[in-house]
C-alpha cells in the first residue's frame, strides 16, 4: 500500500420521505434532495458532488497555508459540473478558486499546485473525470 496510514471515513444515510433523505457524520446532519421532482432547500447528488470538492480543496488551503506562509483573508471556489445522461456521469468540472490575497501571482500559482497536489478528493475525482480550474485574485 502506497501512502502508509489509512484513514476511514463513515457517513450513514437514510430516506426520510419522497422527498429528502439525510446524511449524518459524527455530530453533524444534512439534508439531501432525492426527490425525483427535486427540491430548492437541499442540495442533490451532484451537487454534494460539487461541494465535497469545494470543501476538499478549501480545506487544502487551510492546510498548506500555514506551511508556506501564504497570508489572505478569504477564498471561495466555484464550480460547474456537466453531466451525461447516457450512462449517467459527471464527464467535466471547472473551478475557479479565487484567493483574497495581496500575494505574488507566483505564490497564488504555488498555492493551487499544492491545493491540487494534496487534496484527497480533487485527486480522486481528476482521476476518474476531467477535473479543470484557475486561481485567480479577488478583484
Amino acid at each position: 500500500m502506497a501512502g502508509g496510514v489509512m484513514l476511514e471515513y463513515r457517513v450513514a444515510a437514510r430516506r426520510i420521505d419522497a422527498h429528502g433523505s439525510e446524511a449524518t457524520a459524527k455530530d453533524a446532519t444534512l439534508t439531501m434532495d432525492t426527490d425525483i421532482a427535486n427540491r430548492r432547500d437541499a442540495f442533490n447528488p451532484a451537487e454534494l458532488f460539487l461541494a465535497s470538492i469545494a470543501a476538499c480543496m478549501i480545506k487544502g488551503i487551510e492546510r498548506v497555508t500555514p506551511m508556506i506562509g501564504f497570508v489572505f483573508r478569504g477564498v471561495e471556489v466555484k464550480l460547474h459540473g456537466v453531466r451525461q445522461d447516457s450512462p449517467p456521469l459527471m464527464v467535466s468540472i471547472d473551478y475557479e478558486l479565487i484567493v483574497d490575497t495581496d500575494e505574488s501571482d507566483q505564490r497564488l500559482e504555488l498555492l493551487h499546485t499544492n491545493v491540487r497536489k494534496y487534496g484527497t478528493i480533487s485527486n480522486t475525482v481528476a482521476a476518474a473525470t476531467r477535473l479543470e480550474g484557475v486561481i485567480r485574485r479577488k478583484s
